[in-house]
Parts: structure tokens; sequence; C-alpha cells
């Protein structure tokens, strides 16, 4: 009976997943809080993803890494005020705006360290936490975009409080157990390459809708 109750909840979130991918989006054009979305960069176009998988050296802490695969569900990330704060659901997030991404399926936080990164040797990027979406100042990221909240369509970059890098993806690609997946890093300029991120799939809870109906739209 236990393993059924810990089954049931991951099969309701899948279910949502696919209701989710087959709704066309309406209501509104930015990035709310409350919201679940991909990431995909900009130049690369993979999209910003993590797993239960560990890395073997470096912090030991789970994997970041960048999927070309438009399909999974491990891509999927929950957007949070930063850490000891809170957001309420539907409310735009603004250019400025220090926020946190919570891995939907870990519960784990995107996270930063003074860690070499696997394949380039640049900044480590993980996933931390304990598992019920709470971690440390280290998952505290500043939102970087050009107009006054975060639209859906616009590219933004994603700087890291503790340690000043940029959310990036290099050329680097692992090998087993995450075949084919691209490196992600910290990026100690903004000016390098590839520190550009857009929303892709989502889904994105509208102010209004949320307020009257607890009902959220989405993105494909």
């Amino acid at each position: 009976m236990r393993e059924n109750l810990v089954y049931f909840p991951v099969v309701v979130f899948t279910i949502f997943l696919l209701w989710a991918s087959s709704v066309k989006a309406k209501g509104t054009q930015y990035v709310t809080c409350g919201s679940m979305l991909k990431l995909m960069n900009v130049d690369y176009k993979v999209r910003l993803h993590s797993h239960d998988v560990m890395y073997l050296d470096g912090s030991g802490q789970q994997s970041v890494t960048g999927t070309p695969t438009k399909e999974d569900g491990n891509s999927y990330w929950l957007v949070k005020a930063g850490t000891k704060k809170q957001c309420n659901r539907g409310t735009p997030i603004k250019c400025g705006d220090i926020i946190r991404l919570e891995h939907i399926t870990t519960k784990k936080n995107l996270h930063s360290h003074r860690v070499s990164s696997p394949l380039s040797g640049k900044q480590e990027i993980s996933a931390y936490g304990d598992g019920k979406g709470e971690g440390d100042n280290g998952d505290n990221w500043l939102l970087i975009c050009s107009t006054d909240v975060w639209k859906r369509d616009e590219a933004i970059v994603l700087k890291h409080i503790d340690t000043d890098t940029y959310l990036a993806v290099t050329e680097k690609v692992y090998g087993n157990p995450i075949n084919g997946q691209s490196e992600v890093v910290g990026e100690y300029s903004l000016n390098s390459p590839h520190v550009e991120w857009v929303t892709a799939e989502g889904v994105f809870i509208h102010p209004n809708d949320f307020k009257a109906q607890h009902h959220a739209h989405t993105e494909l």
C-alpha cells in the first residue's frame, strides 16, 4: 500500500504534463511566480536538465546538463523567490529579481559554488537541497533581461549571486550514463558566449486565473 501511495503522485504529475503539452497557451505573456518551465539555451538549443545522477568528482552533488530532447520531463523547473523569501503565485517576475529554480522531479534547486566543472574546468552547476525545495544561498540567481518584467519570448541571462558567474553551456558533451548531454557551467563574464536562455515549454500561471479559478495555462 505504501508503495502505491508513493507511486500515485508520480502518475498524477505525468498525466498533468501530458495534459499541459496538449493545451494551447493563452493569457499571460510573462513568466510568473509558480510557473513550471523549461529553459532552452539560445545558441546550443539544449534544455536545462537534471536527473538523479550525481557528479563522480567535484562536489558529488546532483548533476545539471543540457539535453537536446524536447519531451524529457526532467527538464521542468519551478520558478520561486530567492532563499528565505516568498513571491505570490501568478505575480510576474521582474528583471533584476533574485529567483530560484527548483527541479520539479527531484525537488532540488539550481545551484553553483566554487568547484570546477567536470569537462571544461569552468565552474560547476549542480542541483542542491534536501529534496523538499530547501537549499541555501548558493541557489540564488539574478534575472537579467532587457524589459521591466520577464517576457516568455525574450532572451534572459541568469547570474549566480554568490560567485558572479553566468549560467551557460559549453561544447563539451558527456558520455555514459548521461550520454549526449551538454555540460552546463558558470561562465566568468557576461560577454562569454552561450549565456542566453529563453523559455520553451511550460505551465505559466496567469495571476487573474489563479485568483479566480486556481487555473494554469501552458505553452507549447
